[in-house]
């Protein structure tokens, strides 16, 4: 029997490979307008705080993808069906479009698109969905798109693992697990959502929940807050890690642990936005503070991921 051959399009934001490209990446996001130099030169200080000119988020996302492969090799070996993972990244090259065309060069008829984002929202996974489906009609590609995975048990294995390393820690540090409160977060999206009943806040509980419930913590020891909002004119969901801090620590709260569950790697969100100037608001307010490992590519990830890819090309 021919083997029938299935793309997998792995999708993500994407990061400049290089300080020079910072630039061409910020226009894309802003879609074609350049920023104005202050705001370049406040992203370029950011990454140069990060990684001082690597930028680990590539890695991390081409390894992802490699390890995907691995997985879904491993439970093909032997059967009639063959996976082939493609990239396509929102803001830099190679784009969403460019893995679909990667796709149809080589012969692709078939195919499941997946965003390294465990969680659903319009504006964020439906996007970059929306694009690929846009581009795999025009190429004769027939597409099924991953909506989440927020609450595929070993994605929660894999949270549960990493926080408890952490509340660990704050044991050898002294500090008995009651006393730490668990700060689950995720990328803020504009409050515009709300109107819309999107997924995207619900499913963030959710997965916050079913960690919190694996680990047997009380509703006292832990919360979810949001972080990394966008600075546009619009509102966007509150409130920000630095506000729950600092209210935290108000009320005598002095052991927090941050647990980034709407990201999936080590990023400027994670390295940037919770590393420095988080840890920085901590210190500031004599807090105990510390943060859960990424998923990157540890393998009980790429199971999920392949579980979800598997799943949905079943529908094709």
């Amino acid at each position: 029997m021919a083997q029938r051959t299935i793309g997998v399009l792995v999708m993500s934001y994407g990061t400049p490979r290089s300080m020079d490209e910072i630039e061409p990446y910020y226009t894309h996001i802003r879609r074609g307008s350049p920023p104005a130099p202050e705001q370049l030169q406040e992203l370029r200080d950011r990454y140069e705080a990060i990684v001082g000119g690597v930028f680990p988020l590539r890695e991390h996302t081409d390894r992802q993808v490699e390890g995907l492969q691995a997985a879904l090799n491993e439970r093909t070996a032997g059967s009639d069906v063959r996976y082939v993972c493609y990239q396509g990244l929102k803001h830099v090259q190679p784009y969403i479009e460019d893995g679909v065309v990667a796709m149809a060069r080589d012969g692709i008829t078939e195919a499941v698109s997946i965003v390294l984002a465990p969680h659903y929202s319009v504006m964020s996974v439906g996007s970059y969905n929306k694009r690929a489906q846009e581009e795999a009609d025009k190429q004769g590609i027939r597409m099924q798109s991953v909506k989440s995975y927020h609450l595929h048990p070993t994605l929660v294995e894999a949270w549960t693992e990493r926080v408890s390393e952490q509340l660990t820690a704050f044991e050898q540090d002294g500090a008995a697990q009651a006393e730490v409160k668990v700060l689950f977060s995720a990328h803020s999206l504009p409050t515009r959502i709300l109107e819309m009943n999107d997924p995207y806040p619900d499913e963030l509980h959710a997965t916050s929940a079913a960690i919190a419930t694996q680990l047997g913590l009380s509703d006292g020891q832990w919360q979810f807050t949001w972080q990394s909002a966008g600075q546009t004119a619009t509102p966007w969901l509150g409130p920000d890690i630095s506000e729950t801090l600092a209210g935290l620590a108000q009320q005598g709260v002095r052991h927090m642990l941050s647990a980034p569950i709407g990201f999936v790697s080590d990023h400027l969100e994670v390295m940037y936005d919770l590393d420095i100037e988080t840890t920085q608001q901590a210190q500031s307010l004599n807090v105990n503070y510390k943060r859960t490992r990424m998923l990157n590519d540890d393998s009980k990830f790429m199971n999920v991921l392949a579980d979800a890819v598997v799943g949905d090309a079943s529908k094709l």
